[in-house]
């Protein structure tokens, strides 16, 4: 039977080829299909859901084209390049679908097949039934869709046992030392006996690995895979910050590379392995297991028939020249104990060792379909000095994370090439061993370093054509441009960019890049809003979410700190409210239900364990506990951190979370149709609002308190009475006490310079932004930053993203570019920008429908703003207006007559149209 239908399946699909084979193409449309994406991802090389969903971007063919907007699509799918050249669409072809969706289009094909590629294109008709060209065309490859299909086995060296060097014992309080073991060199020889089609290698190791064919990497991606909630730890209980080991979920994510064209008549499968957060020492961490490899190649022949090579107790392993490496200790080279040709046929591996079996680990195996670390940016160095004892002073000119690369030096048999980085918090080491004899290259592979400047030692000439710095991230894609008339604007954007970048590692993003290296769910809930507006995020926040729930207590409904869970993550309920605030967030920005879908659940669960906290006049406190533990952790219940001067009441900050991650739950709810959840879960955010005007205003003197307490308060809503006074309150607080400075922690800074601005102080987070002196951005620029800090007295990491937070003010209100929850995504943008004595804003950022752009010219006697709305958007434009009887033109024509828009009306500040899709240029006198 199953034949049968299969049978039938490829009939139908055959037929609709043949149906729509001859739709015309005549290239006359006003639009064109641009930037095809599957899963976010542009080509993703492995996806493992049957129906992915794919999406691509209209643009217009001339940049006066207005009104236009996509009236019908055609997705064409076929199981290789050359077929679809030809018009052999065997795996799908939708036919003429009228629609205007162009995101997110779930694949309705035949059945896709583990391991193939499959080829796609597309074609629009505009709003006129023109039909565009073809697009370019994108692929996606599929990885092993069932668990079955894995015949290959995680291997090992037989140097080290099953489990990781560290296990966090009970009471250990004396600093351990552990062995140190070198990395391992893993190969495989295999023949190819016919002429081949394809090849494929689906590829993975803990902690990292590269991979190579014939003496060749294999891909140009670094420490990979990404970061995940491995395996089962039985030490999580003795940790610092201890916490059930009663995850939702494991996964091991893998890898798949294309290798047809690196297959010869015999060959070679390598790998090097390193330690990664797998198999780490340091203090921050609880590790998973010693390193471990596993690789499945499948190779099909032109005559249909398959061969595959598995990692197994076949494979030999050598000890390779990487002496030593880990995330934080850093990396040890000795380029002495060089096997020459190692991954090659050219090696005789008669004297290698064979490979030890590892136990699999507990995680699921998933597909890597997210951005993975690549060199993202080479610097070269401004100056290379040598000093009076020799060392070379070394200075790339901006902070990065990575590494210094080596190129064509030189040194004795045996001499010790010595990176110091220059960082105010600890690295660890980068040291080379000479060869000799003649020039030698090097650059880590298993670790990163953050770092303008360093020092190096042990090699007796060395120019500036010798090294590279090479940033090293996951390679998230900025996609935004802000520039406005303010030079400082503009640099502490560009120092945030560049902080968040040095902290995004395995598709996680940290706290800091280089002490701890966490991924702190908190940090990470406060900047994604800041993230979003600045990257192309989808496919990371994706991957990094599901961590989160992953993390999740089962029976408490508990999200930790972290996630992956690291033991050295503190933080508190804010944290954990990175579960209900992030997918919520996603789904505005992105416009992505199947987010609110997947995670609804565990936002509920979240709730659940919050409201267990609950206080009898309602408000939130908790005061969570170590396992087993009797006494409240101070780790596991902060309320705000790093003030600018103290922090808010504890209890404060908890109900505000508690209303905030109620009031997102609702949303979702109401998002998703469930209309008794919406009511239920919008009760409890009214009675927590409710609970915390009472609890915490000083009718007296008609406050909340000091430090943010009123931004919070102003947030969550306070009584109409009391509005006006409050603010006034506010005003007085930062003008008087705070003589024009924030008074926030980083918590409250994301919501102080737009909560002014919607409460008529715009005037107040224009001179707070503006400060050069304590506590602001600007201090630390004046001393010399390029990323952001950890605290605003500079202690502690400088190297922060986390007071990012605070900067969504330069893009939702100087700006004015919004989202609309009732039609996410940016289908609906609200634009509507507050002007201020900043003369210039730019903003433009690439939504999942195209380019937005908002820019403002404010002068003395007159105002211009350009506007840009992408094919399947519609726009609200709020245009700024100083005086009631301004005169106000769109492209030289009178704003009523223009096209594609509609005047909605005026208050005393904006004039109010809807437009369509189109580049305006609206002019005030």
């Amino acid at each position: 039977m199953r034949n049968k239908r299969f049978s039938l399946m490829t009939i139908i699909c055959f037929m609709c080829m043949m149906m729509f084979i001859s739709i015309p193409c005549t290239g006359n449309s006003n639009i064109r299909p641009t930037t095809l994406t599957c899963e976010y991802m542009q080509n993703p090389r492995v996806v493992d859901v049957q129906s992915p969903r794919l999406s691509w971007i209209n643009e217009v063919t001339t940049a006066t084209v207005r009104g236009e907007s996509q009236k019908a699509y055609r997705i064409v799918v076929a199981s290789s390049e050359e077929n679809l050249q030809k018009s052999k669409f065997d795996a799908w072809d939708s036919g003429k679908i009228y629609s205007s969706d162009s995101y997110l289009v779930s694949y309705k094909g035949c059945r896709l097949l583990s391991s193939k590629d499959y080829w796609w294109k597309v074609m629009v008709w505009d709003s006129k039934d023109n039909a565009s060209s073809w697009s370019e065309t994108s692929h996606w490859g599929m990885g092993l869709l069932s668990s079955g299909e894995w015949k290959a086995q995680w291997i090992g060296a037989p140097w080290q046992g099953e489990e990781p060097r560290k296990i966090i014992e009970k009471e250990q309080i004396k600093p351990q030392t552990y062995p140190s073991y070198p990395a391992p060199l893993f190969r495989k020889t295999f023949t190819v006996n016919k002429e081949i089609k394809s090849a494929k290698a689906f590829v993975t190791g803990l902690g990292y690995f590269e991979f190579y064919i014939n003496g060749k990497k294999v891909g140009n991606d670094c420490l990979v895979p990404n970061f995940t909630n491995y395996t089962v730890r039985n030490d999580l209980k003795n940790a610092g910050i201890a916490i059930d080991n009663n995850f939702r979920g494991y996964r091991v994510l893998y890898l798949s590379y294309d290798i047809t064209s690196l297959l010869q008549k015999k060959n070679v499968a390598g790998a090097i392995v390193g330690d990664g957060f797998y198999d780490c020492t340091s203090h921050w961490v609880s590790s998973f297991g010693s390193p471990r490899f596993l690789c499945q190649i499948e190779i099909t022949y032109k005559d249909g028939k398959k061969q595959y090579v598995y990692s197994d107790n076949t494979w030999k392993v050598k000890a390779s020249p990487i002496i030593m490496n880990g995330v934080y200790d850093g990396e040890i080279y000795d380029a002495n104990r060089e096997t020459d040709n190692w991954a090659t046929t050219l090696c005789d591996d008669s004297r290698w060792e064979t490979v030890v079996l590892r136990q699999a680990p507990s995680g699921e195996l998933k597909a890597n379909t997210s951005p993975t670390d690549k060199v993202t940016e080479v610097l070269h160095p401004l100056s290379v000095v040598k000093q009076n004892d020799g060392t070379y002073a070394v200075d790339f000119g901006k902070e990065i994370s990575g590494w210094i690369h080596f190129k064509n030096i030189r040194g004795t048999k045996g001499d010790t090439l010595n990176v110091k980085y220059v960082c105010e918090s600890p690295l660890g080491v980068q040291k080379y061993i000479f060869k000799g004899g003649s020039v030698e290259s090097y650059a880590p592979r298993f670790t990163w370093y953050v770092f303008s400047k360093a020092v190096i030692s042990g090699i007796n000439n060395l120019t500036d054509d010798m090294l590279t710095a090479e940033a090293v991230n996951t390679d998230v894609r900025i996609s935004s441009v802000f520039k406005t008339s303010n030079d400082l604007f503009n640099k502490i954007n560009e120092i945030w960019e560049r902080s968040q970048l040095d902290n995004m590692h395995g598709c996680i993003a940290s706290d800091c890049p280089h002490r701890e290296r966490s991924p702190y769910t908190g940090d990470g809930q406060v900047a994604c809003v800041t993230v979003m507006h600045n990257f192309d995020a989808a496919a990371f926040y994706t991957k990094w979410i599901r961590d989160m729930r992953d993390a999740q207590n089962m029976e408490t409904g508990y999200i930790p700190n972290g996630a992956p869970w690291q033991p050295g993550c503190g933080g508190g309920v804010a944290w954990g409210a990175a579960m209900n605030i992030m997918p919520w967030e996603f789904y505005l920005h992105y416009g992505d239900k199947k987010m609110l879908e997947e995670n609804y659940v565990a936002m509920k669960e979240q709730l659940r364990h919050m409201l267990t906290w609950q206080t009898k006049e309602g408000t939130m406190y908790q005061q969570k506990t170590n396992l087993n533990e009797t006494k409240p952790l101070y780790w596991l219940n902060l309320g705000d951190w790093a003030p600018s001067y103290k922090n808010p009441s504890d209890e404060l900050v908890h109900t505000f979370y508690l209303w905030r991650c109620a009031d997102y739950t609702a949303k979702a709810a109401k998002a998703l149709g469930k209309m008794e959840d919406y009511q239920y879960y919008s009760n409890i955010s009214d009675k927590v609002k409710q609970a915390f005007n009472s609890k915490f205003y000083d009718a007296k003197n008609k406050t909340y308190g000091d430090y943010g307490s009123n931004i919070y308060a102003l947030k969550i809503g306070v009584p109409q009475e009391r509005l006006e006074n409050v603010k006034s309150t506010l005003r007085t607080e930062i003008v008087q006490q705070y003589k024009g400075h924030l008074n926030t922690g980083m918590l409250g800074t994301q919501f102080f310079f737009e909560t002014l601005a919607a409460n008529d102080m715009n005037d107040l987070a224009v001179e707070a932004m503006n400060k050069r002196d304590f506590p602001s951005y600007g201090n630390w620029i004046k001393q010399g930053a390029t990323t952001t800090w950890e605290q605003w007295n500079g202690t502690d990491s400088r190297n922060h993203p986390m007071l990012g937070g605070g900067l969504t003010w330069f893009y939702r209100i100087l700006a004015g570019v919004n989202a609309d929850e009732n039609e996410p995504g940016y289908k609906h943008l609200i634009i509507k920008p507050v002007l201020s004595d900043v003369e210039d804003v730019y903003y433009s950022n690439m939504t999942p429908y195209g380019k937005v752009v908002s820019e403002i010219r404010n002068h003395q006697n007159s105002i211009e703003m350009n506007v840009t709305v992408p094919v399947g958007s519609h726009a609200t434009i709020y245009i700024p207006i100083k005086k009631i009887n301004a005169i106000i033109k769109e492209s030289g024509t009178e704003i009523a007559k223009a096209s594609s828009i509609k005047v909605i009306g005026h208050d005393a500040d904006y004039y109010v149209v809807n437009a369509k899709q189109g580049s305006y240029n609206f002019t005030v006198k």
